[in-house]
């Protein structure tokens, strides 16, 4: 079978609006590793955008799916629920940033659990608004589109949106927007939009993902959380993307030493089995009455036997301690790159093993450089490697490794990104 066979036929069946990045169709993977069904080995850089943080096909993940599908796979945790789904929600609130006693709750996306935590802190407040950050990424519901604050290609053609959404900007002290300029904008949309009284949340990222790996500074965290405390709002953090180990810590916001009212999980949770979570402060939690919240495949008893191995596997191997040696050896190979084309590259940024490099022209900030940044996504499969863009203005190159790869392929990896850059740059 071959990758332009495939790319044809999905064409022809397959809206275009559920595009793929690459034209390349894999056959089968091994932690860092994917090859596709013409034989061609890739490094994979982007682990189906941080889902799979303990590699592709890791053993102790899949002999634990297999044991459960050999008992079932479902029966919908709202009709007969089972063990696996309480041992993980047990496990799950023990992990959660903070002191508070925890709830959780299963779905089976990261928009799902997004647009529970809206319905959680509505119930809870009895109120209707909710803030979001300019350049922040929730999902692709109408509910998280509205949340999510960039247009192209997320919003564009799918309006109208829910009402009582707003947004303010998101410190990015490399785009000169600082702490005190966000958290003003903030008390602005307060006397211009929407009474502090009338918001039932706010939502943050702790790394802007889909924004473009941006770290809210803790400073910008603990004044969202005084903000809120101050007005009786719900803070949710959306640890989507950064949790699991991603960021040398289980979850982000534990650099900051915030708690959260709710967090969302997903993503890394189960080593590509779809679930997603909600965790967060008991009393908010359960806001909502019986039947009130919940899906029928949210839970599903093979993704948390799945999501326990993850657990499992983060802690025998000591995937957050290795996060952070992977984002050094990734952020000194990158570096000097920069040094080389410090006029096209304008930063090097890591927290653990989420990476980026944002990518300008002529050495200026305010000139992304969103066709070199289309060219090396767009060659990056003749260079065997599997890369993922992001940005505000899709300039960022971003890295996501599993966790779980070798020094050796790491190197490789990035002595091939080094190639391209420099075939394209010159």
């Amino acid at each position: 079978m071959k990758n332009e066979n495939l790319q044809a036929r999905k064409n022809h069946v397959i809206a275009r609006g559920q595009g793929n990045i690459y034209p390349v169709y894999i056959d089968h993977a091994k932690n860092a590793e994917v090859w596709d069904v013409e034989g061609k080995r890739y490094i994979d850089f982007g682990t189906g955008i941080a889902v799979c943080n303990t590699g592709h096909s890791h053993p102790t993940v899949i002999d634990a799916v297999n044991k459960q599908v050999d008992k079932f796979s479902h029966t919908c945790v709202m009709v007969n629920p089972y063990e696996v789904a309480v041992e993980l929600a047990e496990k799950l609130t023990k992990i959660a940033p903070g002191e508070s006693d925890k709830k959780a709750i299963f779905v089976s996306t990261g928009a799902e659990a997004v647009e529970n935590c809206v319905k959680i802190a509505r119930a809870h407040t009895k109120r209707r608004g909710v803030i979001a950050f300019n350049g922040g990424f929730h999902g692709r519901t109408n509910l998280t589109m509205a949340l999510t604050g960039k247009i192209t290609p997320y919003k564009y053609l799918f309006g109208p949106f829910p009402g009582d959404i707003f947004h303010a900007p998101f410190p990015i002290d490399c785009h000169g927007i600082s702490v005190d300029e966000s958290l003003k904008a903030l008390e602005n949309l307060f006397k211009v939009d929407i009474a502090p009284s009338d918001v039932a949340a706010i939502i943050v990222e702790p790394i802007q993902g889909e924004g473009g790996f941006y770290q809210a500074p803790a400073s910008f965290l603990k004044a969202l959380r005084h903000i809120c405390d101050e007005h009786g709002i719900v803070l949710i953090a959306d640890e989507i993307q950064t949790g699991f180990g991603r960021t040398g810590r289980m979850f982000n916001m534990e650099y900051s030493g915030v708690e959260a009212d709710l967090m969302t999980m997903a993503k890394g949770i189960a080593g590509g089995f779809p679930i997603a979570a909600v965790v967060g402060k008991s009393e908010i939690m359960d806001a909502p009455l019986p039947g009130g919240l919940g899906g029928t495949y949210g839970g599903s008893p093979v993704a948390c036997a799945a999501a326990l191995a993850v657990l499992d596997v983060i802690e025998e191997e000591n995937l957050i301690e290795r996060a952070i040696a992977i984002g050094d050896l990734f952020n000194k190979k990158l570096s000097a790159l920069q040094q080389q084309y410090s006029e096209l590259i304008l930063d090097v940024r890591n927290t653990g093993a989420m990476i980026a490099i944002e990518l300008i022209q002529q050495g200026d900030a305010e000139q992304p450089n969103t066709a070199l940044t289309q060219a090396i996504i767009a060659n990056a499969a003749r260079y065997n490697l599997v890369l993922l863009a992001c940005g505000f203005y899709g300039n960022v190159i971003r890295f996501l490794p599993a966790l779980t790869a070798s020094d050796e392929i790491i190197e490789e990896g990035l002595a091939s990104f080094a190639e391209l850059f420099k075939e394209l740059a010159s």
